[in-house]
């Protein structure tokens, strides 16, 4: 069995098939690191996890890059507002983030590159567009010289002159063609920027991905994948980037993700429904918000709302009560010699059919249906005059097997006691009295993994559970 993707570039669904045998390359577009993460910016972490997962479940070694962009305007604005330097404020949204999408199941990628670590190669590949004539320098910024690529518009599947009747050259501009696009900025006063051959500047926001890319993972990679807004400009223009420069394909697979809508209107902050991870992962148990995630199928749009998280959290519980059951269960039960076949086939069913569901485009919605089959069955089975212990030890490991690929915890941790707690806070009083900041971090990170809140005060600190 393979595992097929649909490829927004083709527009059909395609059997995968590696660069390198048994190894996958796969870059995923991060976020822009000047505040909290939003939802919408959860689900591309968890769903292109999940994608990793199953991969690896395969037996797939994949190379998992996900980028920060760590200098742009959005950061430097909050810098000016905050009176901060850019670094800071991206140091400290990082790690929100990771802590964040940490709490949603999100595994640490193999590399998590970041613009202003990568700002020679950056200057190098634009320098590298300009010798090839697909890039000019104008009044110490540079652009990509679009009409010179000829496949772009190939991933949005517009024509080139559907494009440039909707461009604009805004006052200022020095482009030669409204469709051409910024790769290098020329720095304004104060701002933060690096030498260049061009001047002083920073990148322009295609252009970091396009040489991360490259540096992480080679001229061509397996997949690329993001958000479906970023199918155009962003992707488009990192494909013209990258396949001019290298003279290469760039990626054989684009994957993309649906929007999420909150009660059934688009997340905008002008409507007010702005709803971020930061804050939702306190409110709501985070593996059910990553299962609310994953029960739609990634290419399609999902509502959210606290009600639909709320039937979530209904059906979750359902299989977490019915592998609870069979663990307890399995602790009481006999080890028989009898025949277990047709119930040992029954639970190796599902777990066939659940590989069959996620090698269909990762389609986790069925995959979960699948779950809830599992559920059922092992309702049944506890309803049995007389149980058999390989047959619980085989529906448990199958529970466990199954949610692992999807990065859902089903085993419960032991609730924390208040001393323990407050021994634990002792404890990070005191490494942070000893500067020891690694340890007290260490031990926040404890805490809001067993869902216990901390809040320092001018009075102490101060927990709550989650």
């Amino acid at each position: 069995m393979s595992i097929n993707i649909y490829n927004t570039l083709t527009r059909k669904k395609e059997p995968f098939q590696p660069l390198e045998e048994g190894k996958v390359k796969m870059y995923v577009c991060g976020p822009t690191v000047y505040n909290y993460i939003h939802i919408g910016n959860a689900r591309p972490a968890i769903v292109f996890d999940t994608v990793r997962r199953y991969f690896e479940y395969r037996g797939y070694d994949v190379h998992y890059v996900l980028n920060f962009t760590d200098v742009d305007d959005k950061l430097i604005k909050a810098a000016n507002e905050l009176g901060e330097e850019v670094p800071e404020i991206a140091n400290r949204f990082i790690k929100a983030y990771k802590e964040d999408v940490g709490a949603l199941g999100v595994q640490e990628a193999v590399d998590h590159p970041r613009v202003t670590e990568n700002m020679d190669e950056i200057i190098d590949f634009i320098q590298g567009l300009i010798e090839k004539d697909h890039a000019y320098e104008a009044g110490g910024d540079v652009y990509f010289r679009t009409r010179s690529f000829d496949g772009y518009g190939k991933l949005s599947h517009q024509s080139i002159d559907e494009l440039r009747s909707g461009a604009r050259i805004e006052v200022g501009d020095k482009k030669e063609d409204p469709l051409d696009f910024t790769l290098w900025k020329a720095a304004k006063p104060s701002e933060i920027s690096w030498e260049s051959p061009w001047g002083t500047g920073r990148p322009g926001w295609h252009i970091e991905c396009s040489t991360m890319a490259k540096k992480y993972l080679g001229e061509t990679i397996d997949i690329h994948a993001g958000g479906q807004d970023l199918t155009f400009p962003h992707h488009e223009n990192e494909i013209a980037q990258s396949e001019a420069h290298n003279g290469e394909s760039f990626a054989r697979y684009w994957m993309h993700n649906g929007y999420i809508n909150i009660e059934n209107e688009k997340m905008s902050k002008s409507l007010g429904n702005f709803v971020l991870a930061h804050d939702l992962v306190k409110r709501h148990d985070p593996q059910v918000i990553r299962f609310f995630m994953l029960s739609v199928q990634y290419r399609h749009p999902i509502n959210f709302s606290d009600e639909l998280l709320e039937g979530a959290k209904s059906s979750f519980n359902r299989i977490k009560n019915a592998f609870e059951n069979i663990k307890h269960r399995k602790d009481s039960s006999l080890n028989l010699q009898e025949d277990n076949e047709k119930w040992l086939k029954e639970v190796d069913g599902y777990k066939e059919q659940f590989i069959k569901e996620m090698d269909d485009d990762f389609n986790t919605a069925n995959a979960i249906s699948v779950l809830f089959d599992l559920t059922k069955s092992a309702n049944l089975y506890l309803q049995e005059n007389q149980t058999h212990s390989a047959v619980l030890e085989r529906y448990e490991n199958t529970f466990k097997e199954l949610t692992n690929v999807l990065g859902i915890e089903l085993e419960q941790q032991e609730e924390l006691l208040d001393e323990e707690i407050e021994q634990l806070i002792a404890e990070r009083k005191q490494a942070r009295k000893d500067r020891n900041f690694e340890r007290a971090d260490q031990i926040r990170d404890e805490l809001k993994e067993r869902n216990i809140i901390l809040e320092d005060t001018s009075q102490g600190t101060r927990w709550k559970r989650g």
